[in-house]
């Protein structure tokens, strides 16, 4: 099916970041997207995979835009659906996309990790290679974001909602993987070196846990390091590097509130209190905080001053954050897109021109570039 493609330069806006006095011209390349998730391109080509919640697989090019045959079954509800794709590393050869959505359980829903031969305009050979478990009756928290690291493949999962604020939480039962970030071969496999393998009662594909909802991941060009962003319960969301069996506290440690009465129902992170801090969080509340989704270090040449620099995407602020990095530590610089109305859904750096892509939420989504505007 080929659907409609907008004129490459139907929107073309002047933007000037004040930090840098980096100007950029944004290009609508597409609109009428149904809640899309996630985009990536394709090595080796001038393609972008998209997700759409409801269920499609899409290819953008230049020319039009295909949905793709042969997707996973997937289970379209709350904050469920298809989610994150991703091209294998060795892509070229393998033909591999991973992605991770919404399907059924023996007790509701969970999240699946997964992935299909990319063969014309199908998708063959689809395989479940993870279900998170338990499967549990809530539309809530799937998480869920991956990348792929030392050739392993790592994805970031949410605590589906639980509200239990204390020891008992999913995220901390080292039995589930809801709340946590898992670590398996390329096949699937769990690796040896996982830090649970062997531990009665754990699930041995756990590489860190005591998450609440990773939307954002991303791997840092020079260090090699995981770096992820997730949400707070009102404020206090939270960028985090992963360690591995690495427990990040939540729910018992937060920066943030309860949504109805604005309560503090944890202690913030302290050192000593054995739990892995944030390298940065935002404010409690829902003022200025950061609900996250989409994550990239910014690695192109287009915009020399942003080299190295963190972009995060804000739903509900609708903007996309520029944050400086230095050795582990980031510091907003400035709010891409603010003023827009765009909530934030995905970002990427183009391979080969060094450009921001964005993919923006809901029901007229919409993928666009950021170019400088020379």
């Amino acid at each position: 099916m080929t659907r409609h493609l907008a004129p490459l330069f139907a929107a073309s806006l002047a933007f000037v970041s004040p930090a840098f006095g980096q100007d950029y011209t944004v290009e609508v390349l597409q609109d009428n997207l149904d809640r899309p998730w996630a985009l990536a391109f394709l090595p080796g080509t001038n393609r972008i995979a998209l997700t759409q919640r409801g269920g499609d697989v899409l290819l953008w090019h230049p020319d039009g835009l295909v949905a793709l045959s042969g997707g996973p079954d997937v289970v379209f509800g709350g904050q469920g659906g298809l989610l994150d794709i991703a091209p294998a590393p060795d892509f070229a050869e393998s033909g591999w996309l991973y992605m991770t959505w919404t399907g059924a359980a023996e007790d509701g829903t969970t999240t699946h990790l997964g992935r299909a031969r990319l063969d014309g305009m199908a998708l063959r050979d689809l395989e479940v290679l993870h279900a998170v478990h338990p499967g549990i009756d809530s539309g809530a928290h799937f998480g869920s974001r991956i990348a792929f690291a030392d050739d392993h493949v790592f994805a970031g999962f949410g605590d589906r909602g639980f509200k239990n604020f204390g020891p008992d939480h999913i995220a901390q039962d080292l039995s589930s993987e809801n709340g946590s970030v898992i670590r398996l071969t390329l096949d699937g496999d769990i690796p040896a070196d996982n830090p649970f393998v062997g531990q009665a009662g754990a699930a041995g594909a756990i590489w860190s846990y005591g998450h609440r909802n990773i939307q954002g991941m991303t791997v840092h060009p020079g260090t090699g390091a995981l770096w992820l962003a997730e949400h707070g319960e009102a404020g206090g969301d939270e960028v985090n590097i992963i360690e591995r069996g690495g427990n990040y506290g939540w729910p018992l440690v937060s920066h943030g509130v309860t949504y109805r009465g604005g309560d503090e129902f944890a202690p913030p992170h302290s050192p000593g209190d054995g739990f892995v801090a944030p390298v940065f969080h935002w404010p409690a509340g829902r003022s200025d905080h950061n609900p996250p989704s989409g994550m990239a270090f910014y690695d192109g040449a287009a915009f020399p001053d942003w080299d190295g620099h963190l972009l995060i995407g804000n739903l509900l602020h609708r903007y996309l954050g520029l944050y400086s990095e230095e050795n582990g530590q980031i510091t907003p610089v400035a709010r891409l897109l603010e003023g827009e109305g765009w909530r934030i859904r995905d970002v990427v750096v183009g391979p080969d021109d060094g450009f921001i892509y964005v993919l923006t939420d809901g029901e007229d989504g919409k993928l666009i570039r950021l170019r400088p505007a020379s």
